[in-house]
């Protein structure tokens, strides 16, 4: 009877650290095998929002500023181009964190408004304290987290 219940322990033992490996392996090539972040999205009304100026007294993001983490003090100065976070070497603001994924989001804008996107990350991005799971509107100000390093949009 003894005997029987050691063979259980270490079969049990040997399938949990089989599928432990199994997990690695997964979040590794989700990692390795991101999506490379070249996707096109057009507004949904049928009028282009991009050529409208925005009205008269409102504030439109000019930078993306890091908060808080390892580059906490950097500016990006934004355009019309997407802003790439993530550990990969092509990505806009290349994050060291330990917790940020090859290319974790997307900032896009979309005519005068700026949207973060998650792009399949590990950990997750979230706005404010939201985590993000569709695009989302990124209002001045408003703290987007990734991993450890957090920006915002200022004007």
């Amino acid at each position: 009877m003894q005997g029987l219940i050691l063979q259980l322990t270490r079969g049990g033992f040997l399938v949990l650290l089989w599928l432990f490996v199994f997990a690695v392996l997964r979040v590794l090539r989700t990692d390795l095998y991101a999506a490379s972040g070249l996707r096109v999205t057009l507004p949904s009304s049928g009028r282009r929002s991009a050529s409208r100026p925005p009205a008269r007294g409102t504030k439109v993001a000019r930078q993306l500023v890091v908060t808080h983490g390892a580059l906490a003090g950097t500016r990006i100065t934004l355009g019309t181009q997407a802003v790439l976070l993530g550990r990969a070497d092509d990505s806009t603001l290349v994050l060291t964190d330990d917790y940020a994924s090859t290319r974790h989001a997307r900032i896009s804008p979309r005519g005068s408004d700026w949207y973060v996107e998650d792009l399949g990350s590990t950990n997750g991005t979230y706005l404010d304290r939201d985590k993000v799971t569709s695009p989302v509107k990124v209002p001045l100000g408003t703290p987007v987290r990734v991993g450890k390093t957090t920006v915002e949009l200022r004007p």
